[in-house]
């Protein structure tokens, strides 16, 4: 009889589970970060946002590190359904000015971030210095906080991007590139053109005006103000299987 009741007891569980078995998705680290599988609440930014333009350098060797980085399994972007349609909007007023937004990176796994640290200990590798850090020495990138043990990419409401010139077929010269480590890639940055300048601020201003905030040392770089985890950081891949076993 007892038997029976837990054989039914489970059978109700799995059923209210789609018929899957229930599974703890969240952990957390020693030092409390807390850390989820899940991946729920996320969308396929290029499903919201379907004239965007992915240039995913972290699934490509193109970054600072030169290698494809952990957690990166196709060159997709993801992001939270409320960062993906805040996203949605700005692009839709840039589009009204000619433009169409172009990813470098949204969600990032932590397995990545992970990756960042392990090369930021590693003195030794220095093969990409002269294209993103050439006025650094590497051992000063993790104290200087340009690499750090976890990121707001991780929490799934944070896009890096720039703008796509839809009359030029160019992207727009914002007067320093993607992932760039120093001052030339700090938002007011002064020391360029003033149609540099001028582009970074059509960006800046766009995202502002639709809920997210920038961050200053990188004119690249955006999180939904109202992001829905801010103390959770996820641990999925970015992979098509990641959202299809939802």
């Amino acid at each position: 009889m007892k038997k029976a009741f837990i054989m039914i007891l489970l059978s109700v569980m799995l059923s209210a589970c789609g018929g899957k078995a229930m599974e703890d998705k969240t952990t957390y680290l020693e030092d409390g970060t807390k850390l989820s599988s899940d991946s729920g609440d996320f969308v396929l930014v290029s499903d919201v946002v379907p004239d965007v333009i992915l240039e995913i350098r972290y699934y490509s060797t193109y970054n600072f590190i030169g290698d494809r980085i952990d957690g990166y399994e196709e060159p997709l972007a993801f992001l939270t359904k409320e960062a993906a349609q805040a996203l949605k909007e700005a692009s839709d007023e840039l589009a009204d000015k000619g433009y169409r937004l172009k990813i470098y990176d949204a969600y990032r796994p932590q397995k990545a971030v992970d990756h960042f640290v392990r090369w930021a200990q590693d003195f030794d590798d220095t093969r990409m210095k002269p294209y993103f850090y050439p006025e650094l020495e590497k051992d000063v990138l993790f104290p200087l906080g340009y690499i750090d043990k976890h990121s707001g990419h991780s929490r799934g409401s944070t896009v890096d991007l720039t703008l796509f010139d839809m009359n030029t077929e160019k992207e727009v010269d914002m007067g320093g590139t993607f992932d760039y480590f120093g001052e030339l890639s700090h938002p007011d940055y002064m020391d360029i053109t003033e149609e540099q300048y001028a582009n970074r601020m059509i960006l800046r201003e766009a995202m502002l005006a639709h809920g997210f905030k920038p961050l200053a040392e990188e004119w690249w770089h955006f999180t939904l103000e109202d992001e829905p985890y801010p103390d959770t950081y996820f641990t999925f891949s970015v992979s098509s299987k990641s959202l299809e076993s939802r």
